[in-house]
């Protein structure tokens, strides 16, 4: 009997042939750079970056106008009040996110052997970077209890549904569908180049925190932000399709990491900053709870757009008043804080914002028998989202072995990260200066013990 025909059969001398020609030639690696430097001649300039090169069309991408809200929302909303710095932009933000995913694709070009790039996967990945937050507005991730929609969706959605923005999107010569699927994870793909860039701009050591923890202790005037980020893009390798990096950088991972623990602990989760964000929160829970805003007034605004839409439903809700003392910097105050303890009373009533209003309820009942003009929505509970401090990033040995980080490899270890999140996580209650704080333990103690 003949043999079955082979499938796929290829002359082997050929095969080696092929595979020879690939190795030593260096076309993938400098059509990479070619594209990644060719008609870069606008420079736009970053107090941060310095030089930000861009091509004149994805310059005019920035100029359109839902890429311009972000030049009018604050990257840490209201941490000014407390660091006065603190001014800085969504847009300066995503332009410097662009820059740095620039940077990782020049790195892994000059590093790897080969890159299963396409000239459309880089500029889409690009252009992810820079509009990775166009679907934000105020106080996005101070809402994620409520029933809302994440930033990320509704920035695919834009990118998919909003004409002059695709337009723009595709004369940078990046395609509307791999870019938001870059963006939204929700939104299924099985090519694996989009995959890749979705996990660089996602990942332990993605652009997106490696700009906004530098630019924001900079902007501060804090150091802890700050990043030796030449050194860590450079140890950058791509490796069985994915971003891995040398292991000599394991301690510039643990540095983000610490960074990123100072960064909560001295800005983002300050409590003053806390207060104010707490003050808001309550403010559009109430109104929303009233039927006077509806979640969708709310995608799409600047931080003037969102101010104005609660000051103008304030005659018919008090609670909107807080918005204004935020304005003005007249912040409640902590009179109790405790570590966050996950079996405890007020974390889980607290879980869910009616059960957590009826304990605020019924601790402005009891301390507005001794301070009558208390008003109910001066009294707010505050129990902070987990942080997490995991890493997932492969490390690339001496001997060019690919492995997992692993606790032993690093000081984050999950026992550490478990302290670390122990010590930023407080849940507090915020009242006027006036409230005496032994009032207050005693009103938020009786929840406590029952």
């Amino acid at each position: 009997m003949d043999k079955p025909e082979a499938k796929h059969s290829f002359p082997f001398p050929l095969l080696l042939s092929f595979l020879f020609l690939c190795y030593i030639n260096p076309m993938e690696r400098t059509k990479a750079q070619n594209i990644l430097n060719e008609g870069f001649v606008h420079t736009v300039k970053d107090p941060l970056w310095q030089n930000i090169p861009m091509t004149k069309e994805i310059k005019a991408l920035t100029e359109v106008d839902d890429v311009q809200k972000l030049a009018r929302i604050k990257q840490n909303g209201p941490t000014y009040h407390i660091y006065p710095g603190s001014v800085h932009t969504r847009l300066s933000h995503s332009m410097g996110v662009y820059h740095l995913g620039r940077q990782i694709l020049l790195s892994l070009s000059k590093k790897s052997e080969e890159l299963p790039f396409t000239e459309k996967g880089m500029m889409s990945f690009l252009v992810a970077c820079l509009l990775h937050d166009i679907g934000h507005f105020p106080y996005a991730h101070s809402l994620k209890e409520l029933a809302i929609r994440d930033h990320e969706e509704l920035a695919g959605e834009m990118i998919l549904e909003r004409e002059e923005l695709g337009k723009a999107v595709e004369n940078t010569g990046a395609d509307r569908e791999m870019t938001a699927a870059i963006i939204d994870k929700d939104l299924l793909t099985s090519d694996d180049e989009t995959l890749f860039y979705r996990n660089v701009l996602s990942g332990t050591l993605d652009p997106d925190k490696l700009d906004y923890l530098s630019r924001d202790g900079f902007f501060a005037g804090v150091p802890y932000g700050k990043q030796d980020t030449d050194f860590i893009i450079s140890s950058f390798a791509y490796r069985n399709s994915r971003l891995c990096i040398d292991k000599a950088a394991i301690s510039s991972v643990e540095q983000i990491l610490f960074s990123k623990y100072m960064m909560y602990r001295t800005i983002y989760w300050h409590k003053g900053v806390r207060s104010a964000t707490a003050m808001i929160k309550k403010a559009l829970i109430t109104a929303l709870k009233e039927g006077l805003i509806e979640f969708d007034e709310l995608y799409g605004l600047d931080d003037n757009e969102f101010v104005l839409l609660l000051k103008s439903r304030k005659e018919k809700c008090q609670a909107l008043e807080m918005v204004e003392e935020v304005e003005h910097n007249h912040l409640l105050e902590r009179k109790v804080y405790k570590d966050y303890d996950s079996s405890g009373v007020i974390e889980n009533r607290g879980r869910k914002p009616e059960e957590r209003e009826d304990m605020e309820n019924f601790i402005w009942k009891e301390l507005s028998q001794t301070y009558p003009s208390l008003k109910k929505w001066e009294v707010i509970i505050d129990i902070p989202e987990p942080i997490s401090f995991e890493t997932h990033i492969s490390v690339v040995t001496e001997e060019g072995k690919v492995e997992d980080i692993n606790d032993s490899d690093m000081i984050f270890s999950g026992k550490v990260s478990s302290l670390f999140q122990k010590s930023l996580r407080k849940v507090a209650l915020y009242a006027p200066s006036y409230i005496k704080e032994d009032d207050a333990w005693k009103a938020m103690g009786e929840i406590i013990h029952g």
